[in-house]
């Protein structure tokens, strides 16, 4: 996997899920400085006040010609980029190339890296002084985008493509089964068409781990047996041996059987799929699988990034893709350390609220382990859970209109992991609704361990997932108008999961979380970010080792030892990205309260987030840059 891909990854992000747990594929990219905009000199008499004014505004609509290329530009760079990815334009809902796999080829990479130069060379033309304030927008971020995708060529080996939080393997798998849709028979036979592509697949992901490995790029020991696990579970059931059906077979035949076709193309149809799955699918596994076993062999139990070569300014580089700041290591670990403490001591104040006696970790002990905050491992528990989860987001909806002017138009649904991916997956995630509205916006509760899904986090992370939070973000982004594609389905992972995060603690502020020990639940997710503030930069920068990291997290945290596990595991083959999450919730909030200082009556909380997610997904400094005009407009009377 790519760390950077300019339009190409904000394409990518969007078929990947975002959450509390689980990263998105291709990380969001941050962008390069505004250009700086200076007046053209004319040497005409110094116009009035009024006329002056008059002038100002005529600059602000720009050059209808002007704007009209330069979003003609974004458009052309984006269907470039999108005609070299199937799989996104699956995502899109374009049945074209829809056979097909992604290009994941060194060769192909090193093409979209020549075509990513030689467009920002064409963005580099466009006069932005020419430019309203929308489409100046639109360059500055494209321009910011392709300069990092540039910068970030160069760590493009730095990246595990095979781990348990993300992988080619089980990434196919989730796209027949979520985005291929079948409408005829042509759509089967497509998804027929991708399974015999397997090998040749896999083929180019296993020369992606080789050079990785020879230049001393592999992923830790410990993520072996839950990759090589999700690629056996793939292959198991029928037609690879005598149990049920395989969840791909599954998947292929129920989507086959509502065809209106006859019996017979029907049959016919299932038998080319079990032709495919036996010749092509079992063997691209089993080879993926078998060349897994060799790498293990090679691993060590080293995992910090600092292991990689040049493996400090790596890191500072993603800390800088992720956070969308310049903040270093050490800021980030000690503002980590200060909201942990900030954190701890609200929790006691729960403590007192339900009167339990006894240290701040005898609670955690208490809230992990007492059976009232948990549903049993039963069909019917996992099924109570999805029902309030549902329940708690509809409770929601309902009082939309006193936080959001501007509200999605996709809906929203709850669904569980899917079984071939519940073990290794993080435990709540979000997968964006279709464009055309064909699918809804997901929010996936993994249910695999009802232990790991305590009832006292269910409501924060139904804000979190859904409403309001990445649903109404990530949705509103792909149903503005007027702007530009790249925008609509790109993303930085400090605003999307600084919204998500800062979304955990707005219902309280209307109301919401009336049981105390949801309330902790609330603080719970939110210490966990600030935990990841201190682990992330303690593994990769301050060598913690693997143990260190899950020893200072299950003291500092109520999670249990299993989440607590899971959750280094990702940090470590994902270095950099956890720590946005608390990044940007804190930048989120200081623009607020900023807000309200230099506004007060006329603050409306509506308003701010409709500044906040009206422009889509933008870099915090970006967003600081909005925020700050939306506030002197305000205080103006404009």
């Amino acid at each position: 996997m790519k760390l950077k891909v300019t339009l190409l990854a904000a394409a990518i992000s969007a078929l990947t899920m975002t959450g509390c747990d689980r990263e998105q594929q291709k990380p969001p990219e941050p962008q390069s400085e505004p250009q700086s905009q200076v007046a053209p000199q004319t040497d005409t008499a110094p116009a009035t006040a009024t006329e002056a004014t008059s002038e100002t505004k005529q600059a602000d609509r720009g050059d209808t010609a002007a704007i009209a290329a330069a979003n003609e530009l974004f458009e052309q760079q984006f269907q470039e980029f999108l005609a070299r990815s199937p799989e996104f334009k699956t995502f899109l809902g374009m049945k074209e190339d829809y056979g097909k796999w992604n290009d994941i080829s060194p060769a192909f990479e090193k093409e979209s890296f020549e075509i990513t130069k030689r467009q920002l060379r064409e963005l580099k033309k466009i006069d932005p002084s020419k430019l309203d304030d929308a489409t100046r927008l639109s360059l500055e971020l494209a321009i910011r985008n392709h300069e990092q995708d540039i910068e970030g060529y160069k760590w493009r080996l730095h990246t595990y493509p095979v781990n348990q939080m993300y992988a080619v393997h089980t990434s196919v798998a989730s796209l027949l089964i979520n985005q291929h849709r079948v409408d005829d028979v042509s759509d089967a036979e497509a998804y027929i068409s991708r399974l015999n592509g397997l090998p040749a697949h896999f083929e180019q992901l296993i020369a992606n781990l080789k050079e990785r490995a020879d230049a001393g790029v592999i992923v830790p020991k410990f993520v072996f047996p839950y990759v090589i696990s999700d690629g056996e579970n793939l292959i198991t059931g029928a037609p690879f041996d005598d149990g049920k059906d395989s969840t791909l077979f599954a998947d292929f035949k129920g989507k086959v059987d509502k065809l209106n076709i006859s019996d017979e193309e029907k049959a016919a149809l299932i038998e080319q799929a079990k032709t495919a799955m036996l010749e092509n699918v079992k063997p691209a596994y089993q080879n993926l699988i078998g060349y897994l076993g060799e790498l293990e062999k090679t691993a060590t139990t080293d995992d910090g990034a600092w292991k990689l070569p040049d493996g400090d300014e790596f890191y500072q580089h993603r800390l800088n893709v992720y956070t969308t700041t310049d903040m270093t290591a050490e800021e980030i670990h000690q503002k980590g350390l200060e909201e942990v403490q900030r954190i701890h001591d609200e929790m006691r104040e729960i403590m007192k609220k339900v009167e339990f006696e006894g240290s701040l970790q005898e609670f955690f002990e208490f809230m992990r382990t007492d059976k009232q905050f948990y549903y049993p491992e039963t069909e019917e528990g996992k099924q109570r859970y999805l029902k309030e989860a549902t329940a708690i987001i509809d409770t929601m909806k309902g009082r939309l209109d006193e936080l959001f002017i501007t509200k999605p138009k996709a809906d929203l649904i709850v669904k569980a992991v899917e079984p071939f991916r519940e073990k290794s997956a993080g435990k709540a995630f979000y997968q964006r609704p279709a464009p055309d509205g064909s699918r809804p916006g997901i929010y996936y509760a993994n249910l695999y361990k009802m232990s790991s899904m305590p009832t006292y986090q269910m409501e924060a992370l139904a804000y979190h997932e859904g409403i309001p939070g990445h649903h109404m973000q990530l949705s509103i982004m792909q149903e503005l108008e007027n702007v530009p594609k790249f925008r609509k389905f790109g993303g930085y992972t400090a605003y999307t999961e600084g919204w998500g995060l800062y979304t955990e603690l707005v219902p309280k502020e209307i109301g919401f979380y009336q049981d105390p020990y949801s309330d902790f639940g609330r603080l719970a997710m939110e210490l966990w970010r600030a935990c990841r503030l201190v682990v992330d930069t303690g593994m990769h920068s301050k060598k913690w080792t693997r143990e260190e990291a899950i020893d200072w997290l299950a003291e500092n945290s109520p999670n249990p030892h299993g989440d607590v596990v899971k959750a280094i595991e990702r940090y470590i083959v994902m270095p950099g990205q956890a720590t946005a999450y608390k990044i940007g919730m804190m930048k989120i909030l200081e623009l607020r309260e900023n807000a309200k200082q230099e506004l007060g009556d006329k603050f409306d909380i509506r308003e701010f987030h409709d500044v906040v997610l009206a422009n889509g997904a933008v870099p915090l400094d970006v967003l600081e840059q909005l925020v700050d005009e939306w506030v002197q407009e305000t205080k103006s009377g404009s």
